[in-house]
């Protein structure tokens, strides 16, 4: 198996199309053909269904996918180790995390971590949780900071680092009045991030404990600053991470409600890949996250669920 191999391979199962996949690795289809047939061969398994529709992976070529991101992690962390030690490129480390998280929690600690080490690169990726799990997967980030949804991957390791109140809030203009249950609050209508969503799932998981169906969703957003904003022009309630909220609650755009039983809350948490061998950047990165973030524990001691 060689890394082209292995990249092409991964590129069929991302478009289940030889064509597009074809296109991303920069090869003639037919070449594109001979590699997946020629590591078909040296498995002695088919790896792919082929039909009108297109490919898919058979339950050997998805045994052979976790393998092949792993070998391919450790092959560009291979070469970059080199490279740094050879004084060829400098340390870089990419992270990965939530919008809020990156703009209430994150940023002091990066510029002290800037401090620390003004000669490592940093680079800041934000998006929604399941957009940075699979980055973490594919290796396009290093450590990611999301909110545990309780789903272990043995493939990484997890750190809870805080745990965040959410809280109700409402339109500062609308006068409404505490609700009196979580029974009551479901009729109520919310905006919310979209299914999948790691704040959609706690939205869920709060009414799930009490034994309800969720609220009525009025509108989807794609960010909690856009949800504030909707709840401040009296679109509905959100329940919405504390640490966001402060400003509008501040300037009176919105309210925040008392929540009918145990305030719901967050685990926040940092993810990273398993290594035998820990690049010496990362390391420290790690090591300076324990130390200035907050108290860190590992989450091989099972992690609270959200709420």
């Amino acid at each position: 198996m060689t890394p082209r191999q292995l990249k092409t391979f991964l590129a069929v199962i991302r478009h289940g199309n030889l064509t597009r996949a074809a296109a991303e690795v920069n090869l003639a289809q037919s070449s594109l053909s001979d590699q997946i047939q020629a590591l078909e061969e040296e498995m002695g398994v088919e790896l792919f269904l082929r039909s009108r529709q297109g490919v898919a992976p058979t339950p050997a070529g998805m045994a052979l996918k976790a393998y092949a991101e792993e070998i391919l992690a450790l092959n560009d962390e291979a070469q970059t180790a080199v490279r740094i030690a050879a004084g060829i490129s400098e340390a870089s480390i990419t992270l990965g995390t939530l919008e809020t998280i990156a703009a209430e929690r994150l940023a002091p600690w990066l510029s002290l971590l800037r401090r620390q080490n003004p000669d490592l690169g940093l680079k800041l990726k934000v998006g929604g949780s399941g957009e940075l799990h699979a980055k973490l997967q594919h290796g396009s980030v290093d450590i990611v900071f999301t909110f545990d949804r309780g789903q272990q991957d043995e493939r990484f390791v997890t750190r809870r680092v805080a745990s965040e109140p959410l809280v109700l809030i409402a339109a500062g203009s609308a006068q409404i009045p505490p609700p009196e249950s979580l029974a009551a609050l479901r009729t109520a209508p919310f905006i919310a991030t979209a299914t999948g969503c790691v704040y959609r799932h706690l939205l869920d998981i709060a009414f799930a404990e009490a034994g309800l169906a969720a609220p009525a969703v009025a509108a989807e957003a794609d960010s909690i600053a856009t949800i504030i904003r909707l709840v401040a022009s009296g679109a509905g309630y959100g329940l919405v991470p504390s640490l966001a909220v402060g400003p509008s609650i501040a300037r009176g755009d919105v309210v925040e409600l008392p929540w009918p039983g145990r305030p719901p809350a967050a685990s926040l948490v940092m993810m990273w890949r398993r290594r035998r061998v820990q690049p010496s950047h990362i390391a420290f990165l790690l090591q300076s996250a324990s130390e200035n973030l907050s108290p860190v524990r590992p989450a091989d001691a099972r992690l609270r669920h959200a709420g």
